[in-house]
């Protein structure tokens, strides 16, 4: 959690408590006329929230922007282009609000609002601040992305512009990735700045509301001192049972297959006021101080985008994770419009003896074979022979094993994999998933058309032993500590290293964003020798990150852990 305030006193909690904080602004402007804009982010409870902000403030007037918006055959005209007819990929594009609203009735609102007349008018919804663009009073209702998902699944919410909850919750969220939230995130970075109060109506029961000003200015002390961004677990058909136990997660939950520990554009932030707190998209960070957090060079080359992931695959007394390959720069960049793409790795965090990764093609396949056993598989009544085709390296606990875009690999069963990786985490082409269905019982999504164009069949078993599996080098050393590069693969451009210390290590972030996780000890303390922040404690597995602009920094045994050797693997841009 990143402090904002040492009391809660500007945390307003409660719609009746955000209904008088509001009137009573209202009343201070004493004006005939107040032009009051609330503009939603795709996920809020639409209805729910508009009537409770009319319940409390007892508006003269009331618009929703949902009236101004194309009709869905419009919109299905700009929308089914992008997104195909894959059940999981689509296009990135540059939609904006103008693609959705109809111009004519759109002007006609914003006439509608030069002359008002008197009362307190409530503009409402998605959008609304391209309406009336300096209304008296603007509020922002954001929201945390992994909620959205889980409204999505409990078909509560509609994509933007739709009525469509009833939908499969893949297909809501294919729309909200490729749609939704980048038109929303466009238009988010144009009003937040201006806006008056930010709603957080993540919990239903209590929303939350805080001036802008303090938003910004938790923002701006986030991007100056380490922090985490809150963690969300998910179970899956090949998912384990570590997690349950060493994160302290629900002992009744079938098993937890994921865990996004640093996804910022999925992840949320927490800002505190004493005992309270505000939940954002930790990407609202990254949109509005993306130079301080990523560093000039990583700015420049990536935008306002986080480039790192780190990520737990649990399959601990589970199954094998389907076999896969990611897309080449070149091919994601021609089909989806992506700049780059996921190469990543995987760090063993924790094995049993039989840990294994499948990783790399055997010498000699026949690869016309090998083809016609994939589709055959695709089309069902067959099971394809990963071992006749795919190495199986064992591995044990601390090993790194690489994986640059266009490597055949899967984790197989009974590891705990810190997936270490670029961020455009959604094109994961599977190519054999061992026969499965997933939790609701329907077949998983192959890629086969996809994968076959990437796999690159020259990385066979000689090249995958001496590229991509455990080339560590110690490249420095000191009393009491030792730093080991690790990885990535010449062809990725994330560095990764591994500090093994029994007493304090000095970091520097050299003006580039760190992202770091305790892989071996209890507890460690993070702290400025200038004591520009307050020191900051990791336990055991938790993924923390260290903003470019902090420069130095120390990690020292602590607790538990005070004089015992931990490690710290910690990943960059090269």
């Amino acid at each position: 959690m990143v402090k904002v305030r040492d009391t809660g006193d500007d945390c307003i909690q409660g719609w009746i408590n955000i209904g008088r904080k509001l009137t009573g602004l209202i009343k201070e402007k004493n004006k005939v006329s107040t032009i009051m804009v609330v503009d939603t982010y795709p996920g809020v409870y639409h209805r729910e929230v508009l009537q409770s902000l009319s319940e409390v403030l007892n508006p003269t007037s009331v618009f929703d922007t949902l009236e101004i918006f194309n009709y869905e055959s419009q919109l299905d005209e700009k929308i089914n282009p992008i997104l195909g007819d894959h059940p999981i990929f689509g296009q990135m594009n540059s939609l904006t609000f103008d693609d959705f609203f109809n111009h004519e009735k759109l002007i006609q609102q914003q006439q509608v609002y030069m002359n008002p007349g008197p009362g307190l008018h409530l503009l409402y919804g998605p959008g609304a601040a391209k309406v009336v663009s300096s209304p008296d009073i603007m509020l922002y209702a954001d929201m945390a992305r992994w909620e959205i998902q889980m409204r999505m699944r409990r078909h509560e919410v509609d994509n933007l512009g739709y009525t469509n909850h009833q939908q499969p919750a893949s297909l809501l969220y294919k729309q909200a990735y490729f749609i939704d939230w980048r038109v929303a995130d466009r238009h988010k970075i144009k009003i937040l700045p201006q806006t008056d109060f930010l709603l957080d109506t993540n919990d239903r029961q209590q929303p939350k509301m805080i001036p802008g000003s303090l938003l910004q200015e938790g923002l701006r002390n986030a991007v100056n001192q380490p922090f985490r961004v809150v963690p969300f677990f998910d179970p899956g058909v090949w998912g384990g049972q570590w997690m349950k136990e060493v994160c302290d997660l629900d002992r009744d939950a079938i098993n937890y297959a994921w865990c996004f520990d640093c996804v910022p554009e999925e992840n949320s932030l927490l800002l505190g006021f004493g005992d309270s707190h505000i939940e954002i998209p930790a990407l609202d960070l990254v949109l509005f101080y993306p130079e301080a957090l990523l560093g000039e060079k990583v700015f420049k080359r990536f935008g306002a985008e986080f480039p790192i992931r780190f990520d737990f695959l649990d399959t601990m007394d589970g199954g094998n994770l389907s076999l896969q390959v990611h897309p080449m720069k070149e091919y994601i960049k021609e089909i989806f419009g992506m700049d780059y793409t996921q190469d990543e790795s995987y760090y063993m965090l924790d094995v049993e003896p039989d840990a294994v990764v499948y990783l790399g093609l055997k010498e000699n396949i026949d690869k016309p074979q090998m083809i016609d056993d994939l589709k055959k598989a695709e089309r069902g009544g067959f099971s394809f022979d990963a071992d006749q085709y795919v190495n199986k390296w064992p591995v044990k606990k601390h090993d790194h094993v690489l994986i640059p875009a266009g490597t055949i690999h899967c984790s197989g069963k009974n590891s705990m994999v810190l997936e270490i990786s670029a961020t455009p985490y959604i094109f994961t082409f599977k190519l054999w998933d061992w026969g499965r269905v997933d939790l609701n019982g329907q077949p998983r999504t192959i890629s086969l058309e996809h994968g076959l164009k990437n796999i690159q069949w020259e990385r066979d078993t000689e090249w995958t032993k001496n590229e991509l599996i455990n080339n560590v080098k110690v490249i420095a050393q000191g009393d009491g500590w030792r730093e080991e590069h690790t990885g990535l693969h010449s062809l990725e451009f994330i560095e990764t290293r591994r500090h093994w210390f029994n007493t304090k290590v000095i970091h520097d972030t050299k003006g580039n964003l760190n992202v770091l996780n305790l892989v071996e000890g209890e507890e460690v303390v993070v702290e400025s020798p200038e004591d520009a922040f307050e020191p900051f404690k990791v336990h055991y597995a938790e993924t923390f990150i260290i903003p470019a602009a902090i420069g130095i920094y120390t990690i020292t045994p602590s607790g538990p852990s005070s004089g015992k050797e931990c490690a710290t693997m910690k990943a960059f841009v090269r």
